[in-house]
């Protein structure tokens, strides 16, 4: 059931004759001893011709989990031995910008970092603990990144680093399996390894070494972009009274979410399935969201000593499933080399922890902003932002967001605020929001209902202020 089996069960596939080539590359280049474990672990799996897929018949459906909803004990006493750690390593490429994410103004003039870090500090101040707070950034926005956290005067716990740094991996060339090549830009040879580089980051870096040391026994991981995903005693009072290893938050899944990775039970446990390692015969029951009803969050719960105790267990490499995404060298340049970039997800290490445990989540707790779709509607006053400084659902809204879809040429941060340039309307009683061709706001535009916005000429045009329902052709 997932192609980790082998090396689970002890059974190393022998080392290709491309490795050396690769090692050499990585070390030149300054990478850790842990990093190059991973990937050797990575690029091993795939030359031995395992099979990278998780099909139907190897897995069958969890049909119950916990519930956070029945969760009631508190012990503040937890956050002293707790790092919260932030995924901050991506740029927001994707939405038009070259920096991190999480510097994106959301409202208020405040980032995503400026929400997390008072929500940290509030924690602090709230319950008379220095709850430790860490961010793995990556090369592009480690800068960036830790100048504008400078304003936030003891941020930094004592005696912990407010950062580390994710790994990168040498991309593979599809025909023969060699380091893939491009002299005309030598970083295009590189890729992210996935957020599943957590684990040889934390090891590699000295970070998990150093908070034993400390004596901190719980971390909490999120990604930096979603802004539910908040310290919550109850759950880390729950994690620590089940004395799992790792546990996974996940929601209910719905149509929205039919694409995303699902929980599903294994031969030895729970393990978690995406869905590039879906066969495509098996597509229609595992985007079933009746039959595989709970997705990943990307928000977990690790026990520190154990990882640390499977890390040796497994001779300094957590064995996770590979992801290999076919694309090319240079991503501008659809004729360029045919490369294979091996990736690894971080929820996916549940199946390396007997034990591991996964809960029912409010999808409160899940609000990740991907596109500016996102961002439209946690800029309107469907969202409140609370005393304790989390952006909420407004109780009206009774737990679902309006559904946005802009069109194309929004697609980017500046096409976004060229539609909104008054600030943005209010979406209280909006159900689902759809805008075709270029417009403007103005300031005081109300949407109800199902609103659909349409503009067919080339040239921009002005919705006026007032209240919309149904379609408006403009």
């Amino acid at each position: 059931m997932g192609q980790s089996l082998s090396n689970l069960c002890g059974i190393k596939p022998a080392e290709p004759p491309q490795w050396a080539a690769f090692e050499a590359k990585m070390k030149a280049e300054g990478l850790s001893e842990a990093a190059i474990a991973a990937f050797k672990h990575n690029f091993v799996t795939l030359a031995s011709g395992a099979n990278l897929m998780i099909s139907e018949w190897d897995i069958s459906p969890v049909s119950s989990l916990p519930d956070y909803e029945q969760l009631s004990a508190e012990d503040p006493a937890l956050l002293g031995k707790t790092v919260m750690l932030k995924l901050n390593g991506g740029l927001g490429t994707g939405m038009g910008l070259e920096k991190a994410k999480s510097l994106l103004t959301l409202r208020d003039r405040m980032t995503f970092l400026d929400f997390i870090a008072k929500q940290t500090l509030h924690m602090r101040k709230k319950y008379g603990v220095e709850l430790a707070f860490m961010l793995m950034n990556s090369f592009s926005t480690s800068a960036d990144t830790l100048k504008a956290l400078k304003t936030y005067k003891g941020l930094a716990t004592a005696g912990v680093d407010l950062e580390f740094q994710q790994n990168k991996a040498p991309k593979v060339t599809a025909s023969d399996l060699s380091p893939a090549a491009w002299p005309a830009n030598a970083e295009h040879e590189w890729c992210p390894p996935g957020h599943g580089d957590l684990y040889p980051a934390m090891v590699g870096s000295g970070t998990l070494d150093a908070l034993l040391a400390k004596g901190f026994k719980y971390m909490f991981v999120s990604n930096s972009d979603n802004l539910g995903a908040t310290m919550d005693l109850k759950l880390l009072t729950w994690f620590a009274a089940s004395d799992a290893p790792f546990a996974m938050e996940c929601a209910q899944r719905t149509e929205a979410d039919k694409k995303g990775g699902h929980l599903a039970n294994g031969s030895q446990g729970l393990l978690l399935r995406e869905s590039a390692q879906c066969p495509d015969e098996d597509e229609k029951a595992f985007q079933d969201t009746a039959k595989h009803r709970f997705f990943n969050t990307n928000n977990l719960w690790i026990n520190l000593p154990a990882l640390k105790a499977v890390y040796d267990k497994f001779d300094g490499v957590l064995p996770l499933p590979v992801i290999s995404n076919g694309k090319t060298v240079d991503p501008r340049d659809k004729a360029s080399t045919k490369v294979l970039q091996l990736e690894t997800a971080m929820g996916s290490a549940i199946e390396c922890f007997p034990g591991a445990q996964a809960i029912l989540i409010p999808r409160s707790r899940f609000a990740p902003v991907k596109t500016t779709n996102d961002m439209l509607a946690l800029a309107s006053d469907a969202y409140e932002v609370t005393p304790d400084h989390r952006m909420v659902l407004k109780a009206e809204r009774a737990g679902v967001p309006p559904n946005v879809k802009l069109d194309g040429c929004y697609k980017f941060v500046d096409g976004l605020n060229g539609l909104i340039p008054n600030g943005p309307p209010s979406m209280l009683k909006c159900s689902k929001l759809t805008i075709e061709g270029k417009m403007v706001l103005e300031a005081g535009v109300v949407f109800e209902g199902e609103a659909k916005v349409v503009n067919a000429s080339s040239e921009a045009k002005t919705l006026k202020a007032g209240t919309y329902t149904g379609t408006v052709e403009l």
